[in-house]
């Protein structure tokens, strides 16, 4: 006689075999109802912002873990962490000529434990880096977002390249991540703390594009015409939402295996 299934992993099993549409319009309805939720306990909203970037700086503290314990890099993607770095970079520039605040104190420290990571991985620990699997060229990445950041940047009284750079940052930010998702899509199993990094980057991509969407709920509007007009304040929100939707499928597969107590995730193909 089969012992009953928990809960969790029943809601688990009907999910996995639901057509792809309904899994979709599940997702929808999830992300509005945690967005309510939100809006409920949270007075503040610009806390979730800075609450994004603290979990953010966790994740990169569970890297940096693991490259002291463990004395490996293997799994984890150097490129996705340059890029990284290239946009702190730049936010932190845009932030010492255009605004200067707590984001830009805690865009520092995240910058320099990026900067520290990616030393560890290009240098001390450079033989266990698995290069054949971090297959992504940069400069697909980084030509298309400085394109499009030419065409499409703010409108403010800002120096034009001050402009361009602020938004040549938001449009990196939202695929940086997508050299470590094909590393993990290679190697189809990711070891505990790569996935524990990954997960924070997409809770972490979901607070701030939370705060985003709730500012622009609580000022009715009004946040998109201070951004600037055209075609910019719509990119802001589909950059923010392009980033939680790219690591959204990652997380779902994550949250699972965590729940049916796996130390080791090991991703379908196609996930990301």
């Amino acid at each position: 006689m089969k012992a009953p299934r928990r809960p969790i992993q029943a809601a688990a099993t009907w999910l996995r075999r639901q057509p792809p549409k309904v899994k979709a319009f599940l997702a929808v309805i999830s992300g509005m109802a945690a967005l309510v939720l939100l809006r409920a306990i949270v007075h503040d909203h610009d806390n979730l912002f800075v609450a994004a970037e603290a979990v953010h700086s966790i994740g990169i503290a569970v890297l940096i873990y693991k490259l002291m314990k463990e004395k490996t890099c293997a799994g984890l993607s150097l490129k996705s962490q340059e890029l990284t770095a290239i946009f702190l970079a730049v936010r932190l520039y845009c932030s010492f000529v255009m605004e200067y605040d707590i984001h830009t104190v805690l865009d520092l420290a995240t910058l320099a434990t990026t900067l520290w990571v990616v030393y560890m991985i290009r240098f001390n620990l450079r033989s266990s880096y698995m290069e054949d699997k971090d297959n992504i060229a940069l400069y697909y990445v980084v030509v298309p977002c400085a394109v499009i950041a030419l065409v499409i940047h703010p409108s403010t009284t800002h120096h034009v390249v001050n402009r361009i750079a602020w938004a040549f940052c938001v449009y990196l930010e939202a695929v940086s991540v997508l050299p470590q998702l094909r590393v993990m899509q290679n190697t189809k199993i990711v070891e505990p703390f790569t996935a524990h990094y990954v997960f924070a980057l997409g809770v972490a991509r979901f607070l701030s594009c939370a705060h985003w969407v709730l500012q622009v709920l609580d000022t009715r509007g009004h946040l998109l015409v201070a951004l600037g007009y055209g075609l910019w304040p719509s990119m802001v929100l589909i950059s923010e939402i392009v980033q939680t939707f790219i690591l959204a499928d990652f997380c779902y597969y994550y949250v699972k295996s965590v729940f049916g107590g796996q130390l080791v995730l090991r991703l379908p193909s196609g996930v990301v």
